[in-house]
């Protein structure tokens, strides 16, 4: 198999993990009036189609004779199904995500959500494994999460002054408007989950007859694909908004243009895991560290909330306070993130 033999050869690897981890869910974007509930299945499809294709071409090569099909045989079965668990534990944290963007947007729904996760990953590995400053850590995860805190304040302002002039404009059949706290709580709950699945990539990868970054993949996606046939049917059935859909809307509704992009979306997110797997594994001199490596992968959230305010306009004509709210957001989140990703280079005091 495939893995960087050089610094700069990860350090490519990891910021394409970034590029592609911030910049997948345009495609959602693109699908316009596409329930995401059926752009989900292609979704799905497009991981597991991108996993077997990294598997056999990457995961298959190279000078070290180790093709994927001997470490799929050599691993063991708990790693495998950790492995699986993991990618079902990701997808429920993800489809909580695309309903948050579907609800509130990309500026809205990763920041929050993936920096919760942040948050809770710093917390889970402190416990796991007490390496680095506590108080850098736990400074930037609390910057992080003062992040998180405005950006839901400039996503209620925001929402509030599209209510009041829906109101002014007679649309609304109250002229006192509430602002719905849905589009929060799914990136919340998304945020919780997502923090959580890490542990269980770790097990995979080191416990027993650990598995390789291809193998890990290919489970990974296994588990997406999988679980999406159950988890969907809740989102289905109880949707986040509009009416339920169902299995035949997937074949009746859907342009292939549609379908190509969920494919493609998928395809652009396993590019991205595959990456950070296999620049996880590098070994030597070819290793990052891991403030270059957790800074990067991070770093996805920032891409995705510039798309969905320079590229989707999702906060046009906000007022002041909002874009100074969004300001402060970027300031937090970065400052925290530089904290986290240097911490581990200093023991505690």
């Amino acid at each position: 198999m495939i893995l960087p033999q050089t610094y700069y050869a990860t350090l490519g690897l990891l910021i394409l993990s970034m590029l592609c981890w911030g910049s997948w869910a345009n495609t959602l974007k693109l699908a316009g009036k596409w329930r995401f509930e059926l752009y989900y299945f292609d979704y799905a499809f497009g991981t597991l189609l991108a996993a077997a294709v990294a598997a056999f071409t990457f995961g298959s090569l190279g000078f070290d004779g180790f093709l994927f099909l001997d470490d799929l045989l050599l691993t063991g079965k708990r790693n495998l199904a950790l492995g699986a668990a993991a990618g079902a534990v990701f997808n429920l944290a993800n489809m909580l995500l695309v309903a948050a963007i579907t609800v509130a947007g990309m500026a809205v729904a990763f920041p929050i959500g993936i920096g919760l996760a942040l948050v809770i990953g710093v917390v889970w590995s402190y416990l796991l494994n007490p390496v680095g400053s506590p108080v850098l850590l736990f400074g930037g995860a609390a910057l992080v999460l003062g992040a998180v805190i405005v950006n839901s304040a400039a996503y209620r302002l925001r929402e509030r002054a599209r209510q009041l002039e829906r109101a002014r404009q007679g649309l609304l059949k109250t002229s006192v408007p509430r602002v719905s706290p849905k589009g929060i709580i799914l990136s919340l709950a998304c945020g919780l989950l997502m923090g959580s699945f890490f542990p269980l990539v770790e097990m995979a990868k080191h416990s027993g007859i650990g598995a390789g970054p291809y193998t890990i993949g290919f489970m990974f996606a296994l588990g997406i694909f999988a679980s999406t046939f159950v988890f969907n049917l809740f989102f289905m059935n109880l949707p986040v908004e509009g009416r339920p859909v169902e299995i035949r809307d997937y074949f009746l509704t859907g342009s292939l243009w549609q379908h190509a992009l969920g494919v493609l979306g998928g395809a652009i997110w396993f590019t991205g895991a595959i990456a950070n797997f296999v620049a996880a594994s590098a070994e030597g001199d070819a290793q990052a560290g891991p403030a270059v490596s957790y800074g990067l992968g991070q770093g996805a959230t920032m891409i995705s909330a510039l798309w969905g305010i320079f590229l989707w306009k999702e906060f046009e004509g906000a007022d002041l306070r909002v874009r100074l709210l969004l300001a402060i957001m970027f300031v937090l989140f970065l400052i925290g993130l530089g904290l986290v990703s240097v911490a581990p280079l200093y023991s505690a005091a």
